[in-house]
């Protein structure tokens, strides 16, 4: 439960139709299991006590007689075990017979929730046997049922008592499937996670449709969904039941069991708090019906983390779908600059090439917008600016991507011009301090300002979406463009790119982009070393980009603090980093994204192309003179 995870389980039941005494030996077992694996909250079939598929047996008061005796030894066994229970029963209430799920916990019935929308249609005949809970007029009641008061009705939320994130609702099977189901309303009341208890049978094709139900359900209403449906062991007279499991979060499905397969339980963690901030920050999402809340109390633990953590979260695991990120992103790019060229009547754009990733990106989109707009990519011009840490290798690269494209390329060596400026200002050459770096990096900006001036040309920015992060930029040096295409593109995202380009290019030009992604990146604003290799890497003093694009995807997407970014960073990354390393990479992450906000209240524009992304004008919006102190004490905890 710490950070906001909830650990959730989908657990079946091997049931004997209509025998209830077995069936609740097999729900004690599967409770006993789900304690020792620490779970939270632990979802059952629908009608699991007596089998789903009991038919006119559900008129007979001998098999309802035995209900709740059952649901009393259930409660029962819930004082010594940890999870919230929800399992399904047939209960009379008012005359009339519902299809219920009981929430039971530490020897309480939270509530009794009927479910809503009985089917009647194809294979279900359930409206023989059971009563909506739209005959209720909306209402909650009490009822009395082993020996306690219990809430009644559809309209039930349930909180844990000093984790307000921690709150559920529960619906039933067909509920889902209709095109107004309980959990919206549930949902927009406070609802973090949704509890469906099913029996849904097995036919062709629909394994696929309930997991993309489920999927969209938990995205749309931007929840948690813990799905349950009933085992093979139902009756098959009719219908075949397969056992299916599904956890999902936001339009992701965290854990699946496979369909007919043998696992008893189905296990994941759900994020609250990610949801409660994925809520806060959607400011159109839904208005706050009239529930009951029913508050219950579950000690804290900290929960084991099974769930998967992308490493590279802005990067998609699969490659087609990489392929058609970068595709999509190129796209949006190389729009985005038409425009602004078409909209300034730009007759150039100029751009400095060094060698290394960030530029070849850019340049990638110029000639991409310059073939849309059925212009000559001659009107590109490039600009190579060698100076004091200047490699044959990247100056070469820089020269030969240019040729291959068709591009415009000139070369200004500054060395002369920034020794000048050292005298001007009295600055000893020998001394490699900030000031002999940023020297170099705003005498390549106005280089490029001024030819840009000279041809009515766009100064196009390089500078990525990570470096805007950790503000390593030059302010008024590569900070400053007249249009930035790279703005909202991450590091470990803009290499995928350039490698997606590299393998639809020609052999001459794929070879210069792949010994460009080979090329440590650096800024080249210190000298080579004695071999005339980069002895400036920016990850040397920075840090790992995936570690920082890591902690910047969920510090922004999600408002993850820093020990939360710690354990999930130190689960994700196994032993690729050390406690240690990710510790002290994550300091450093706080401390340059607090201090640096300065550089990112005051970049030029540049396209977004994801969810997350750093543009103050509609991104992220955050003073310039806020404290870290808050973050940084908690890192130093840690």
């Amino acid at each position: 439960m710490k950070d906001g995870f909830i650990k959730a389980a989908a657990g079946t039941v091997d049931v004997v139709v209509a025998d209830v005494e077995y069936n609740t030996q097999a729900v004690l077992a599967r409770m006993r299991e789900a304690d020792a694996a620490g779970v939270n909250v632990l979802v059952l079939p629908e009608l699991c006590l007596t089998g789903y598929t009991c038919g006119d047996l559900f008129f007979s008061d001998c098999l309802l007689g035995a209900v709740e005796p059952a649901l009393r030894a259930i409660v029962e066994a819930s004082k010594t075990l940890y999870p919230v229970v929800a399992v399904g029963l047939p209960l009379r209430f008012g005359g009339k017979l519902y299809n219920c799920a009981a929430v039971v916990h530490a020897g309480r019935i939270l509530g009794v929730v009927p479910k809503t929308h009985i089917p009647s249609y194809g294979e279900f005949y359930e409206l023989r046997q059971f009563a909506s809970a739209s005959v209720l007029d909306g209402k909650n009641y009490e009822l009395t049922l082993c020996g306690q008061m219990v809430p009644f009705g559809a309209k039930l939320l349930f909180a844990c008592a000093g984790m307000p994130d921690y709150t559920f609702g529960v619906e039933l099977c067909e509920d889902l499937w209709v095109p107004c189901p309980p959990s919206t309303a549930l949902c927009a009341g406070g609802a973090a996670m949704i509890l469906n208890l099913s029996a849904s049978d097995e036919v062709i094709g629909k394994a696929e449709y309930r997991r993309s139900l489920v999927s969209s359900t938990s995205a749309r209403l931007a929840c948690g969904y813990v799905y349950c449906s009933a085992s093979p062991t139902e009756s098959t007279q009719d219908m075949v039941f397969s056992r299916h499991h599904l956890i999902a979060e936001n339009g992701t499905i965290l854990a699946e069991n496979e369909p007919f397969g043998d696992a008893a339980l189905t296990i994941s963690e759900i994020d609250v708090q990610r949801l409660a901030h994925e809520r806060h920050r959607v400011t159109t999402y839904g208005a706050v019906p009239d529930l009951q809340t029913v508050l219950f109390f579950q000690p804290l633990r900290d929960t084991a983390l099974t769930r998967h953590f992308a490493p590279n979260p802005f990067v998609p695991p699969y490659d087609e779908q990489l392929r058609a990120r970068a595709e999509a992103i190129l796209r949006i790019q190389s729009q985005g600059l038409k425009k602004r060229i078409e909209h300034t009547h730009a007759k150039t754009v100029v751009l400095g090439i060094s060698g290394g990733l960030d530029s070849t990106l850019a340049l990638l989109v110029c000639v991409r917008a310059f073939d849309l707009a059925g212009r000559s990519r001659k009107e590109i011009q490039c600009v190579t600016m060698p100076c004091f840490g200047t490699t044959k290798r990247t100056k070469s690269n820089a020269v030969a991507l240019c040729e291959a494209l068709g591009v415009s390329v000139q070369e200004v060596n500054i060395t002369a011009s920034v020794r000048q400026h050292f005298a001007d200002i009295g600055h000893d050459e020998a001394v490699h301090d900030v000031t002999y770096e940023n020297c170099q990096a705003r005498e390549r900006t106005q280089v490029l300002m001024d030819i840009a001036n000279q041809s009515g040309g766009l100064v196009i920015g390089t500078g990525d979406l990570s470096e805007l992060a950790l503000g390593w930029a030059t302010y008024n040096g590569d900070h400053m463009s007249m249009y930035a295409v790279n703005c909202s593109v991450p590091k470990t995202l803009v290499r995928y790119i350039v490698h997606y380009e590299a393998d639809s290019s020609d052999p001459a030009l794929r070879e210069i982009l792949l010994d460009i992604l080979d090329t440590p990146v650096s800024p080249e604003l210190l000298p080579a070393d004695e071999n005339g290799q980069i002895a400036q890497k920016t990850e040397d003093l920075v840090g790992p980009y995936e570690l920082h694009d890591f902690f910047l995807y969920h510090t922004l997407r999600f408002g993850s603090r820093p020990r939360k970014l710690f354990r999930m960073a130190s689960y994700a990354y196994g032993g690729k980093y050390s406690r240690e390393t990710i510790l002290h990479w994550l300091k450093t992450f706080c401390r340059r994204f607090f201090q640096q906000q300065f550089k990112r209240s005051c970049i030029p524009d540049g396209p977004k192309v994801g969810s997350v992304t750093l543009s103050p004008r509609g991104d992220w919006r955050m003073p310039s003179d806020a404290s870290s102190r808050l973050w940084l004490e908690e890192a130093e905890k840690l």
